[in-house]
């Protein structure tokens, strides 16, 4: 599994047209994720005080999901972006991010359950 943090607008824009796709796409010719170990980081870094964040799970193996591993920061740490739309099969689940007072976003780990996301029904 892989993930993605993305705009609530970008997540109900993939609902409607079957494919997940974010402004970096357009501008990079990528999407950019992280696995669940980059996750925290990423959004501590990224994401601070933005309170429209959903957290997409993404089974890379589902739907011809086209990525590669790419060290994008150039600091040794590889990272998987997705050279192209993603299939909504793809996408398995999407978890809202309620931001903290501080706007820093604290992420624990994916597979125990959180109280900073609320499961979204698809």
């Amino acid at each position: 599994m892989i993930y993605r943090i993305a705009d609530t607008h970008d997540w109900e824009a993939a609902q409607a047209s079957g494919y997940f796709a974010s402004p970096d796409l357009a501008a990079e010719g990528f999407i950019h994720c992280c696995t669940a170990q980059q996750v925290a980081a990423v959004a501590n870094r990224y994401y601070q005080g933005q309170g429209t964040l959903v957290l997409l799970e993404i089974d890379e193996t589902q739907g011809h999901v086209p990525l590669k591993w790419e060290d994008l920061t150039k600091a040794g740490e590889l990272f998987p972006p997705v050279y192209g739309r993603i299939p909504r099969a793809a996408l398995v689940r999407c978890l809202v991010f309620k931001p903290e007072v501080e706007g820093v976003a604290h992420f624990c780990s994916i597979a125990n359950s959180c109280a900073s996301f609320t499961g979204l029904l698809t």
